[in-house]
């Protein structure tokens, strides 16, 4: 996916908010730790604001450090997530570029892309985007703290400014070391035709645990990437 980018902190929140919460997992490919994920959110009556980050580590920093900080917030009813703005920052050690888009009746408005799309450079009109999530709200919603019933079973559409993708979640299943689902991340277009030569549906799964309260958190991702196998531990 996209580098994600939390640039601007979270405003203050009402103290009768639910569902607050912060995480960091660390990411690792082929068993080398390359760097840490990192996000915090809040929903408060039927809005939601969180802000994240990635950023480079390990083995990885000593090629190149990369690093995504980005903020989004909107409302939410149940597991449906309707972004009204989202600002990304990303420098992946050779680029810098920045994204702004906000949202009317569901549709992203593209305020800020840079650097600029070329004429004629591809890309999809957000015009015809409308019901779609950024990449930070995905995030969000997949790996947030949920009642037990409501874990997993998900169905995201995401658009990034330029791409469209999909992310599916199945239903939870017990295991008997706790509870995990499979999905799988689509790209579906906007994608270069080297990109969708190389790969296109990568799939994963979600270990969950026990956060408290009747609530299950996401403790480990394990990941299909065009560089091997990937892995998202919970500190």
């Amino acid at each position: 996916m996209r580098s994600l980018l939390f640039a601007t902190a979270l405003a203050s929140l009402a103290s009768s908010a639910v569902g607050a919460e912060t995480a960091t997992y660390d990411l690792s490919i082929r068993g080398f730790h390359v760097g840490t994920v990192s996000y915090s959110g809040e929903i408060t009556d039927g809005r939601y604001a969180v802000t994240g980050r990635l950023q480079s580590g390990g083995l990885i920093d000593w090629v190149k450090r990369i690093r995504y900080d980005g903020n989004s917030s909107g409302r939410v009813k149940g597991d449906r997530f309707t972004p009204q703005r989202y600002v990304e920052v990303a420098d992946t050690g050779k680029r810098q570029s920045e994204a702004v888009m906000e949202y009317r009746g569901g549709v992203p408005q593209v305020k800020v892309y840079n650097p600029p799309r070329p004429p004629g450079g591809g890309g999809l009109d957000p015009a015809k985007q409308g019901g779609t999530v950024d990449p930070l709200t995905a995030l969000f919603a997949a790996l947030r703290e949920v009642p037990a019933g409501d874990a997993c079973d998900l169905t995201l559409h995401l658009f990034d400014g330029k791409r469209r993708s999909l992310v599916t979640i199945g239903p939870p299943t017990a295991t008997a070391d706790g509870t995990t689902c499979t999905g799988e991340y689509r790209r579906v277009a906007g994608f270069s035709d080297s990109d969708m030569a190389e790969k296109t549906r990568f799939a994963f799964m979600l270990a969950l645990e026990p956060a408290g309260e009747g609530k299950l958190q996401v403790a480990e991702i394990t990941m299909d990437t065009i560089y091997g196998k990937g892995r998202m531990k919970r500190r």
